[in-house]
């Protein structure tokens, strides 16, 4: 579980992070929740988006990928959202370091 201090630290790094997953018509789909895990396990911090065309609104998506991935919800506004899931098996270097 993310602290605020945590989510404010995971919410700055986001603001500069480019979207990777789109959210489309199709909804969550099995390649959607793939390209998740991978992003996630690849960065840690994956920033998404949900296009106007989707039956689901952010707040749904975000619900519903960090079920299926085992990630933390960081955020949701509008049609942007943001998941953290850390990664041990990653070099040291590269994690992202939460504050305490």
């Amino acid at each position: 579980m993310l602290t605020s201090k945590q989510r404010a630290q995971l919410r700055s790094m986001a603001s500069t992070a480019d979207t990777i997953v789109i959210i489309g018509k199709g909804g969550i789909t099995e390649n959607v929740i793939a390209q998740v895990k991978d992003a996630l396990r690849a960065r840690e911090l994956v920033k998404g988006r949900v296009l106007e065309n989707s039956l689901l609104t952010a707040k749904e998506a975000v619900a519903a990928l960090a079920e299926e991935c085992a990630a933390e919800p960081v955020q949701y506004i509008g049609s942007k959202f943001v998941l953290y899931k850390e990664n041990r098996e990653i070099d040291k270097d590269k994690r992202i370091k939460l504050v305490k």
